[in-house]
């Protein structure tokens, strides 16, 4: 098997995205294991996670590293936060913010394997609830919410650090589904451009329909 780093921390196995599973042998979603020279990886499926979906569709730079501490918006079972558990590794930190009590039962349980994971339960649109968040590296938000930009905004506010970096999904079918995708993104894009520098964006087809993915960098307010 051919192994060659992407990003810090992500790999590309025979092409296939791939990160070194933090916890050996553990499972979030029924995803492969393989063992090279020693080291296990998890294979990372652009079907399942919309970050493995920018990778895939050329993203150029990676803001998340090892070490780094990630405030996650809408952590859902913790699919795709657990790949970020494993690229910031132990002395990273994400902090999972994840509204429905359903989701946050089996977000649990991928956070009592996974010491690096820390999960909230909690509304991201009231960030004063999870203060004790404190400032972190990057911001990443992918909830299926009308508001999407202000979630971001007002959690950037409170907790990104100067020159802290965000990763968004907007899911234009959440937003309004009267309206074309492109309209959507260029209005949302549009708002956030007065607190941000967008560094990059992705439509994410065919991984997912009508998403857009953003990389931007904190503007000093």
């Amino acid at each position: 098997m051919k192994l060659e780093e992407k990003f810090e921390g992500v790999f590309l196995i025979d092409g296939k995205l791939a990160t070194r599973n933090l916890v050996k042998d553990f499972k979030v979603h029924g995803e492969k294991l393989v063992e090279i020279d020693g080291v296990q990886y998890r294979y990372w499926n652009p079907y399942r996670s919309k970050l493995a979906a920018a990778i895939m569709k050329g993203m150029k730079s990676m803001p998340i590293k090892k070490g780094s501490r990630v405030l996650y918006l809408g952590a859902a079972a913790g699919v795709t936060p657990s790949f970020i558990s494993d690229i910031v590794g132990i002395k990273g930190v994400v902090y999972c913010v994840e509204f429905a009590p359903r989701a946050m039962r089996d977000l649990l349980n991928v956070c009592e394997r996974r010491s690096n994971m820390l999960p909230l339960l909690a509304d991201a649109r009231k960030p004063e609830r999870y203060e004790e968040v404190g400032k972190v590296d990057v911001i990443y938000e992918d909830v299926a919410q009308p508001d999407q930009e202000e979630i971001m905004i007002k959690n950037a506010e409170k907790f990104l650090k100067k020159n802290g970096y965000a990763m968004m999904a907007i899911k234009s079918q959440s937003v309004d589904v009267t309206k074309k995708p492109k309209e959507i993104y260029e209005r949302i894009l549009n708002v956030l451009r007065g607190r941000f520098e967008i560094l990059e964006t992705y439509e994410l087809s065919p991984f997912d329909k009508d998403h857009l993915f953003v990389v931007m960098k904190m503007n000093v307010f």
